[in-house]
């Protein structure tokens, strides 16, 4: 196992942060073309992930409860407590960082949305632009707009009407083609949290297009996501990566891993699972041995295990994983003294921009 090559965080509380990592795992991220971004709530940070060399670097930012993320090569969306924030790439950025630069993006904090304390889930772009995300606390399925909290836009058939009740706790989203199709949550509930009394076998799995149930009785799935041809997902109380048998429409085990899975992301025949360790309160699931905390690179075909991230010390709960394809070394900034002094202006702007002048 290979360590990480930032110098470790320490929380307020005096714990730290860091990580080891099989030998594998920074020429994976190459060979992918990514760098990752995970989310613990549970620490208030989002960590980046970042290939450099033999080793990764691990980045982590504070932030109030992140959660959901949604990420490509010149845009990120991250949810926390009541506020939806995006941050814009600025490349030229890089050139500020370090000399020579290092970075192939810099993502800067643009815009923020009140949503309110609304427990903000998966999250996913569409293909007209709109942000999609999970709103827990209503049951619903919401986007923005400029004039509220958030905007419903789709909720379980079974669910009578809105109600900041958590009533289903709907957790996942999936896109297909570029639009909202599958999303998970744990019971098929309409009361006030009656997904508490089912965790353990109440979970479902739902097609939004036709409100139609495809799998009942699972243990707290989640991260629903279609790929190359397939619906996969995690069975977060088993541990276990599953997909849909094309044939039978049953569920299907890939593999189970040592942790309470939940956040994953897909690109070619690699699953990028999260994994948690959990804390005391939560009873449920059945794991063999330690539970872990932290990324797992699996092999869809086979379940085989291609290597690993595992979080040290502070961080013992992931939220989502979500992989930036195309960027390998990004920053993120959300304070400081560069917001003050990074200007992103229109193309037809930039025509009349002038140099400074001495004098």
């Amino acid at each position: 196992m290979g360590a990480s090559t930032d110098k470790p965080d320490e929380l307020a509380r005096g714990e730290t942060l860091a990580s080891v990592h099989s030998a594998g795992f920074p020429e994976l991220l190459h060979q992918l073309g990514i760098s990752l971004l995970v989310s613990t709530y549970q620490a208030g940070k989002l960590v980046v992930l970042r290939a450099d060399g033999d080793s990764v670097n691990t980045h982590f930012l504070g932030f109030n409860t992140p959660m959901g993320i949604a990420a490509d090569a010149n845009r990120i969306a991250l949810g926390t407590r009541s506020e939806i924030i995006e941050f814009h790439n600025m490349p030229a950025v890089a050139a500020r960082l370090h000399d020579p630069p290092r970075h192939d993006a810099v993502y800067l904090a643009r815009t923020g949305h009140i949503t309110g304390a609304i427990d903000v889930h998966e999250m996913a772009w569409s293909t007209r632009g709109e942000l999609w995300f999970v709103n827990t606390l209503f049951s619903t399925l919401c986007t923005l707009d400029a004039s509220h909290s958030f905007v419903p836009r789709w909720r379980p058939a079974f669910v009578s009407g809105l109600a900041a009740e958590d009533r289903c706790h709907l957790n996942g989203l999936g896109m297909r083609d570029g639009h909202p199709r599958y999303v998970t949550a744990l019971a098929e509930s309409n009361t006030t949290q009656g997904w508490r009394d089912h965790k353990h076998d109440g979970g479902v799995l739902i097609d939004c297009a036709s409100d139609e149930i495809l799998l009942r009785g699972l243990a707290m799935p989640h991260s629903p996501r279609w790929h190359d041809g397939r619906l996969w997902f995690l069975e977060s109380a088993h541990g276990a990566l599953c997909c849909i048998d094309e044939h039978s429409a049953q569920r299907q085990e890939i593999t189970r891993l040592p942790g309470f899975v939940r956040g994953m992301d897909l690109l070619g025949r690699v699953a990028l699972v999260g994994l948690s360790q959990l804390r005391d309160k939560h009873p449920f699931g059945e794991f063999e041995g330690e539970r872990q905390c932290g990324v797992w690179a699996v092999h869809l075909d086979s379940g085989r295990i291609l290597g690993l991230l595992r979080f040290t010390g502070a961080v013992q709960e992931i939220f989502a994983v979500a992989a930036i394809r195309g960027v390998q070394f990004p920053e993120i900034i959300h304070d400081g003294p560069l917001l003050d002094s990074c200007y992103a202006l229109p193309d037809s702007a930039l025509e009349s921009v002038e140099q400074a002048r001495d004098g």
